[in-house]
């Protein structure tokens, strides 16, 4: 697989507490560089990457890290996003009501999200270094109920990122109507490839670019 394939299946992400314009604003360059799939940027910069890039597919997300905002609050957020120019939503779920087993407070918030984006895609955050194997499988099914459009893996600010394992997991479970994002600790090409073979479809990483650039000789 070559690099550009690769490069199309990436939203290159930048969500660290302290980012600033100067490096979103890279981030987008470097994105329609390499004809990546989307930025994945935090809610603040959607409006002037949008504004700036307008050529550029801009994702956002929603209840970001943990995951324990209200409904109404995520759904609101949605909203925002969407009127700014956001094009993707990645949603983190309520992780309490997992442990809990509500999982039909899950599926309502998580449609409730949904109708939020309209037809825009929602992709679904389950944080999976902190469930067990019958709490992944349930979300598999939960967020296939739901109508959302993806399931990811992993914030990336959690105690761990996305697994092979994970992602043949969510494969095997997850109904035909969902794909699968790939999110933290993928650290080079030969990860981002076995990522995409076991079935996912999005990656969520920045680090691909750096491999890149650290490969180029100086001229």
């Amino acid at each position: 697989m070559d690099k550009k394939t690769v490069f199309s299946h990436v939203d290159h992400t930048l969500l660290k507490a302290t980012s600033t314009w100067e490096e979103v604003s890279a981030l987008c360059q470097e994105a329609l560089e390499h004809g990546m799939a989307t930025v994945c940027i935090p809610p603040r910069f959607v409006r002037l990457a949008k504004e700036t890039y307008p050529n550029l597919q801009v994702c956002t997300v929603i209840g970001f890290p943990l995951g324990y905002n209200t409904t109404a609050i995520k759904a609101a957020e949605a909203e925002q996003a969407l009127r700014e120019g956001a094009d993707e939503i990645d949603m983190v779920i309520n992780l309490g009501w997992v442990k809990e087993k509500r999982y039909d407070s899950l599926l309502n918030e998580i449609k409730a999200v949904k109708a939020a984006c309209g037809g825009k895609i929602l992709k679904v955050i389950i944080e999976a270094c902190l469930l067990t194997e019958e709490e992944k499988i349930s979300m598999c099914r939960v967020v296939t109920e739901s109508g959302a459009d993806f399931i990811k893996t992993s914030t990336g600010f959690s105690t761990g990122g996305a697994t092979f394992e994970d992602v043949a997991l969510f494969k095997k479970y997850i109904g035909g109507n969902v794909r699968i994002k790939a999110a933290g600790g993928i650290r080079s090409f030969e990860d981002a490839e076995k990522f995409i073979s076991l079935g996912a479809s999005r990656l969520g990483t920045s680090r691909l670019v750096n491999l890149v650039k650290g490969a180029r000789k100086p001229e």
